[in-house]
């Protein structure tokens, strides 16, 4: 992790998990990236085709892997591609951050937040915001029935987000 501009100051990187809807959010952290904001490199990118295709347990098997923090990041209400995915996703994710104390599970290593494909500021606000609090909690505890995180567990969770259900705008749209 970089220090320039105060920003970020701890050089050790942890795991961060980013689910990003591809019509949004996924557009800004490359917007960010072309305009060259400084961001962490903590954060390793799940595209997903929309927030609402997030099964809050593709969340908690990351968590529970071993990722130090999971931030999921669609679009705005009343701006989803597919119109209600990200009204899904914001109902499952509230609920899933009401339930990580309960796992043992500091809420604080878990955000979602709504990014459009324009706001490159605004994704390099968020993401370094959102590191430097993992930076601030630092590792994760390990748990305990974690299968360990590393690549092939973040593959797995991308199959599962291309494989798995999704949500009613969705699954209408697929008949």
């Amino acid at each position: 992790m970089s220090a320039r501009n105060g920003v970020l100051s701890d050089t050790r990187e942890l795991r961060v998990v980013g689910f990003l809807c591809n019509w949004c959010s996924y557009g800004g952290a490359d917007t960010a990236g072309v305009a060259r904001f400084e961001q962490p490199t903590d954060l390793r990118i799940i595209r997903v085709p929309c927030s609402g295709r997030i099964d809050p347990l593709f969340i908690m098997r990351a968590l529970v892997s071993g990722a130090d923090g999971v931030l999921v990041s669609g679009c705005h209400p009343r701006d989803c591609h597919y119109a209600e995915g990200n009204y899904y996703a914001r109902r499952r994710l509230e609920l899933l951050k009401q339930f990580l104390p309960i796992t043992g599970i500091d809420p604080q290593r878990f955000e979602y937040t709504w990014v459009s494909a324009s706001e490159g500021a605004r994704w390099q606000e968020v993401v370094t915001k959102f590191t430097n609090r993992i930076h601030e909690l630092g590792p994760a505890p390990r748990m305990q029935g974690g299968s360990g995180y590393d690549e092939l567990c973040l593959k797995q969770i991308e199959e599962g987000v291309k494989q798995g259900p999704a949500c009613p705008c969705h699954k209408e749209r697929a008949l």
